[in-house]
């Protein structure tokens, strides 16, 4: 039964952790010298009268050349199932096709994994992008490239100041007057908006064009990821060399 690239990765990040739980518990034992010695010792009394002891011993618990051999198996494995997807990461390729449009042409994985990080960044990118504000309407400016609004007219007033005669003058009194001020107007602003900013209607589309973009080329990764891959066996020769 063919093995597919998909399943190699599926497996990688196990076979990688059990090989660093086994070198590290490998690690370990070897720093223990109580575990690498043993001993063996009888007692003989000076004559047949003396005190009789039983014998000693402390059997060897760790073997380094044992430990090396365990070793050399665990890691085997990861190197074994990192060189099979490394291998066929170099040959598994797929088409990016939008709207059935074959945008980039056998594109390699690991090509289509970075493709797939920028697309993400891209997105955020769009989506904060400045929008025109909707409570107005704007038109392109042909000779700026700005946006523009309709002119507004409106009035400039000025506070000029009026008496209210409120008692009239007579023989005894001076006239009674209050001083208010009335807004007159005095000129007209004529007032034009200039932005930046986007349209909402071209960010939606750039938006609808990355989406697009990020669906096919996880559709293409797949599509590479379900490529028969050739069992690589690397361990055995470089741990022979190592350990042999």
């Amino acid at each position: 039964m063919s093995t597919k690239l998909n399943q190699i990765i599926a497996v990688e990040k196990g076979v990688k952790a059990k090989a660093h739980q086994d070198l590290t518990a490998a690690h370990h034992g070897l720093q223990k010298p109580a575990l690498l010695t043993g001993i063996a010792r009888t007692y003989q009394p000076k004559d047949e009268e003396g005190e009789q002891l039983p014998p000693e011993s402390t059997r060897v618990q760790v073997r380094a050349e044992e430990v090396l051999r365990r070793t050399a198996e665990s890691l085997t494995r990861l190197f074994d199932v990192t060189a099979t997807k490394d291998w066929a990461n170099r040959e598994a390729r797929a088409d990016v096709s939008v709207d059935g449009q074959v945008l980039i042409s056998q594109v390699p994985v690991s090509y289509l994994l970075f493709l797939e990080k920028q697309l993400t960044d891209l997105n955020t990118f769009v989506r904060r992008l400045p929008v025109l504000d909707a409570a107005e309407s704007w038109t392109q400016d042909p000779s700026t490239d700005d946006w523009r609004t309709e002119p507004v007219r409106t009035v400039r007033t000025k506070k000029v100041p009026r008496n209210h005669v409120k008692a009239e003058a007579t023989e005894k009194h001076p006239a009674q007057v209050e001083v208010y001020y009335e807004d007159v107007p005095v000129g007209y602003w004529t007032t034009v908006k200039f932005s930046g900013a986007l349209p909402a209607r071209r960010i939606s589309q750039l938006l609808d064009r990355v989406e697009k973009l990020q669906q096919a080329v996880k559709f293409a990764r797949e599509e590479a990821n379900a490529a028969e891959v050739t069992d690589r066996r690397v361990g055995d020769p470089v741990f022979g060399y190592l350990f042999g």
